[in-house]
């Protein structure tokens, strides 16, 4: 099996190196592509010594999947060509998810939509997958009518520009800049680009993405993007309004049953979920868990995920392992 990374310097593609390594599927041959000033350099991979090269080198060796985490305009200009040579794309940017032809996929939700046809596939925004991940089943019992969240978003999501920045100011050292202003001991209720509506590109992005892949399309959500100065770790506070009255011990014993879901909820222990427990972790956790006391169908909790795991490279793998197991990567499934 002949696996690729493009972006393979990032924060997102040296974490997928690690998850790939942990997962344990068989990865015979590691191809990983960065910018043209990386070409050259080493990088170690399960004990081998691996070069980088340029995208356009790794097309030619012609791996059995791609694994994208090199931005937006990278996939646009490279996913079709990776897929048009028989090549899987699994997509970290934005550029695909909400191309009506393009599945948006969350492996525990809806991994059974993928087909032997799908050349590329798309890998939802970090904050999507968290809060999806919590949805869905909850969805599946009581119906979802409406849904308000609000994230705090680490630094991370922004790469390692993000982090430096914030590195930066608690040094006191001068340094390139992600946001246009201090984020140490601050808080910015702006992540991504503002848009035409008021809202930033993230914000759009979980809500329309949210519908995509729970297939509600006129699902009511509405979302408040905030970056916080916490290294790595996003978190979620989560409103959701059901169509049917909830009981809020099922609904612990729902998401303590789902699939990658790990429920921590216990006040009197002051148990909750934090970005400093989901570090390195590949779960999505969720407590403070409660009724709302406005309003009887509703509920309110608190949802927090290791943003470059679960949130982009450890989803892609999960879907990685997904069509091999189905048999999708054999060369006889793939459509030339």
């Amino acid at each position: 099996m002949k696996i690729a990374i493009i972006g393979a310097t990032g924060l997102v593609g040296r974490k997928m190196m690690q998850v790939l390594d942990e997962s344990g599927l068989p990865v015979d041959e590691l191809y990983l592509a960065a910018s043209e000033r990386s070409k050259g350099s080493k990088i170690t991979f399960q004990g081998r010594e691996l070069i980088l090269e340029t995208i356009g080198e790794v097309l030619n060796r012609k791996p059995d999947a791609a694994l994208f985490s090199a931005g937006g305009d990278i996939s646009m200009e490279w996913a079709e060509k990776f897929a048009d040579a028989g090549v899987k794309v699994i997509d970290n940017s934005s550029a695909w998810r909400m191309h009506p032809e393009i599945k948006l996929i969350v492996p525990e939700i809806n991994g059974f939509d993928l087909t032997p046809e799908d050349k590329i596939i798309a890998n939802p925004n970090c904050s999507t997958i968290q809060l999806v991940m919590v949805l869905n089943p909850l969805h599946e019992r009581y119906g979802i009518k409406r849904v308000l969240v609000s994230t705090y978003q680490s630094v991370s999501g922004s790469g390692n520009k993000g982090i430096g920045q914030m590195m930066d100011e608690r040094t006191g050292t001068e340094g390139k800049k992600a946001y246009p202003h201090t984020i140490d001991q601050n808080c910015l209720p702006h992540c991504d680009a503002f848009t035409e509506n008021g809202y930033t590109r993230e914000e759009m992005k979980l809500m329309n993405e949210s519908r995509k892949i729970l297939k509600l399309p006129a699902l009511k959500l509405s979302a408040t993007a905030v970056r916080v100065p916490v290294q790595g770790g996003h978190s979620e506070s989560v409103n959701i309004e059901f169509e049917n009255k909830p009981d809020v011990d099922e609904i612990r014993e729902i998401l303590s049953q789902s699939a990658g879901v790990i429920v921590q909820d216990d006040p009197g222990k002051n148990l909750y979920p934090m970005p400093l427990l989901a570090k390195d972790q590949n779960e999505v956790f969720v407590g403070r868990i409660r009724a709302d006391l406005s309003n009887e169908n509703a509920i309110n909790l608190w949802i927090v995920a290791d943003n470059i795991r679960k949130g982009a490279a450890t989803n892609a793998v999960q879907i990685l392992g997904l069509l091999m197991h189905c048999g999708f990567l054999e060369k006889d499934q793939v459509s030339q």
